[in-house]
């Protein structure tokens, strides 16, 4: 049977801090975690380095996982590594099923789903160390939670380091984006211009507290400035993902949104051509001008709590571009019965700047970075206010 393990990182001042002979330790401003896209999953994938020995392993970006864990066969038990009893504090946190028996041993255990395939498998709970820098491993070994919980990477950064806030701000891109986990608001992804265009909206929370997975409300779609006639229910809440690769509906949403987007296409004279899988809807490029927003193709706008929080996607979130000749509309038909009705995918996640404020419950939404000619590529730490 699979299994895994899931981690309570142990940040052995390794990760975050820098030591000069004649100075005290200078604590950053900043944690930041490199990522890159993998051309072939179309995943968002980083690396660490775990264990006694730094051992690398290369991890899905997950921001909706709960915790840290990779393949227990690739993992094999450092001295570093010191299990989680069962029924302790950690385990608590961990919020385990409950105590269990494994090898004539207490331990505390969890179980895991992996997003991609959705097979749930269960492992033990152990706490280790853990270093971080730029480079990626041949194979993904597990997965990088940052979903909100108490032993996800921002919770436990900031429950270590105590002058982190409980947010972080993700930036993904085609090719190298970043994750960071700054130290207060005068530290931004692509300097202080982004913060200041960010719109608000609120993370749905579910009874009993915040649920691990960041939803929020989109009350209606609009296309080309025309809001859609769909039913109020039939949107709802909206997952953000970063392991769905486009954009994902329920097939009473998608249907009612292929119609307006087709409408809006033939409109602007977009010819439409056979669908190329797993696209539902695709055009001939010929003759479509592209500017630095992508094709120049009808907008989409997701209005959130208000027709004053909108979020904005141009042609570059919105199109694939398939072949030379053929662009296809990067949303997907998820079905009659999706355990999400909207799923925003990571394509339409691209070179925006998405702050996860975990304490108050608040997702930041930059407009897009290409607006300022600027992409997630192009990151680098700003201190200016």
């Amino acid at each position: 049977m699979a299994c895994s393990v899931h981690f309570f990182l142990v940040f052995s001042l390794i990760f975050l801090f820098s030591f000069s002979l004649s100075q005290e330790p200078v604590l950053p401003k900043a944690a930041i975690i490199p990522v890159k896209k993998d051309p072939s999953t179309l995943q968002y994938v980083t690396q660490v380095f775990l264990g006694e020995k730094f051992s690398p392993f290369k991890l899905v970006v997950d921001v909706n996982g709960p915790f840290l864990w990779v393949d227990c066969a690739s993992n094999p038990l450092s001295k570093s590594q010191n299990p989680i009893k069962s029924c302790s504090l950690e385990c608590s946190m961990a919020k385990s099923s409950g105590c269990t028996m494994s090898f004539g041993t207490k331990s505390c255990t969890l179980q895991s789903e992996n997003p991609i395939s959705r097979m749930v498998t269960s492992g033990n709970l152990a706490e280790d160390r853990i270093f971080m820098e730029l480079g990626l491993a041949n194979d993904a070994k597990g997965i990088l939670g940052l979903g909100n919980t108490r032993i996800s990477l921002p919770s436990q950064i900031s429950s270590t380091f105590g002058f982190f806030k409980r947010k972080f701000s993700l930036c993904l891109s085609p090719s190298d984006g970043v994750i960071s986990l700054a130290e207060s608001s005068d530290v931004s992804l692509l300097g202080g211009e982004i913060t200041r265009s960010m719109v608000y909206t609120p993370l749905i929370s579910k009874p009993g507290g915040a649920g691990e997975e960041y939803k929020i409300n989109v009350k209606a779609i609009k296309i080309s400035g025309k809001r859609l006639s769909m039913n109020q229910e039939n949107i709802g809440e909206a997952k953000i993902s970063t392991t769905v690769p486009y954009t994902t509906m329920g097939s009473k949403i998608y249907g009612t949104f292929v119609e307006g987007y087709i409408k809006a296409a033939t409109s602007r004279n977009m010819t439409r051509v056979a669908p190329v899988a797993p696209f539902g809807v695709c055009f001939d490029s010929k003759g479509v001008e592209n500017s630095r927003f992508g094709p120049n193709v009808p907008i989409i706008d997701l209005v959130l709590q208000s027709e004053m929080v909108q979020w904005r996607i141009y042609g570059r979130n919105s199109i694939v571009q398939v072949s030379d000749e053929v662009m296809c509309l990067g949303f997907l038909d998820g079905g009659l019965n999706p355990r999400d009705p909207l799923v925003i995918g990571g394509y339409q996640l691209e070179d925006y700047v998405l702050e996860f404020h975990l304490g108050t419950s608040m997702l930041g939404i930059s407009s897009s970075l290409l607006m300022g000619e600027k992409k997630c590529s192009d990151f680098k730490l700003s201190s200016s206010a």
